[in-house]
């Protein structure tokens, strides 16, 4: 079935799509192509097209191997032997055991039990029909799963809970209404917005959207939202075009890449085995790391979590930021005790 005659079906969840592909490339020893997966994977599959128009699907595919990536799973690209350079011969998959749970890990009965518990009540909720049509897909390949699937546990994110009415709101082009919390003000202020794109980056959902009150484009953090998105019936918009997922993400990229911190983290700390993940310049000597960040606001409630293993060395900007909210909790404490 090509892609065109698919167009009524509805639009696979992120997770749903990250999950299934999980699934897939946990199921097969050699791996798998990426024609393979695009026409047989979930989240794929239904807007793959035969004739070979599939850019925005490819592209889809390399933003979700990044969030598997970035989630802890150990994706691989596998070189064809016989075709090497030839990306189009290149395999996908995910080791079984580096994903398994490490030896030393033990769970006592109580533990198993509702480990099982939840397994079946997940199985029963959400996993049973989608594995099984992934199953049934990856068998047509002439691929054999090698154990049941239901022993592997997806560390997906939670999502914002403003993630579900956003993407039914984008999927009708419909404007919505939202409370939103920007830092720096006083109380959430109430946004009127044609969502056009809702991105993953750096592990945070952003929507992008017209704002009818600034009268621009603005991106938004889902985390911001305050309360529920209420849509606005009789109030559509234009489709929005095609590429603007690739656009959106790689502005925020930009952002990124322009804003640069410098911190002194403490040897052996767990701020220097989390933030040395993200180092993109290290000075050893000094315990000196440098990273880049998006929002200034979100990166200082991180770097303030961390106390005093981790101090602000550049820029003033955001080590004020991280001053303030320690000062903040210092007060509160203070006021606390004192009650």
């Amino acid at each position: 079935m090509s892609g065109a005659s698919r167009k009524g079906e509805p639009r696979i969840p992120v997770e749903d799509r990250l999950f299934s592909l999980v699934l897939a490339l946990l199921a097969t020893e050699t791996g798998l192509l990426k024609s393979e997966i695009l026409s047989s994977v979930r989240g794929y599959a239904e807007r793959y097209d035969e004739s070979g128009q599939n850019a925005n699907l490819e592209r889809q595919f390399e933003r979700d191997k990044d969030d598997i990536r970035e989630l802890g799973i150990p994706l691989e690209t596998v070189e064809s032997p016989d075709r090497p350079g030839d990306n189009q011969a290149l395999r996908y998959r995910i080791p079984k055991g580096r994903y398994d749970l490490p030896e030393e890990v033990r769970f006592t009965p109580d533990e198993l039990a509702l480990l099982g518990l939840a397994a079946e009540v997940w199985r029963e909720a959400s996993l049973s029909a989608d594995s099984q049509r992934a199953l049934t897909k990856l068998r047509s390949l002439g691929i054999e799963p090698r154990e049941p699937v239901i022993g592997y546990a997806p560390r997906l994110r939670v999502r914002d809970a403003a993630f579900e009415p956003l993407r039914q709101a984008l999927d009708r082009r419909q404007t919505v209404r939202f409370r939103y919390f920007k830092p720096g003000e006083g109380a959430p202020s109430e946004r009127t917005v044609d969502p056009l794109a809702v991105v993953l980056h750096e592990g945070r959902w952003h929507l992008h959207a017209y704002d009818h009150d600034a009268r621009a484009p603005r991106t938004f953090l889902l985390s911001r939202i305050v309360g529920g998105v209420e849509p606005l019936p009789g109030r559509t918009f234009e489709a929005p075009p095609p590429d603007i997922q690739d656009r959106i993400l790689a502005e925020l990229d930009e952002v990124r890449l322009g804003n640069a911190a410098d911190l002194a983290v403490t040897a052996g700390s767990d701020a220097e085995v989390r933030l040395g993940k993200r180092a993109v310049l290290r000075d050893e000597d000094a315990g000196v790391i440098r990273l880049h960040y998006t929002d200034a606001a979100v990166f200082a409630d991180e770097l303030a979590a961390y106390g005093p293993e981790v101090r602000v060395i550049a820029p003033a900007s955001l080590r004020d930021e991280v001053r303030d909210r320690l000062a903040a909790v210092a007060a509160a404490h203070r006021d606390g005790g004192a009650s």
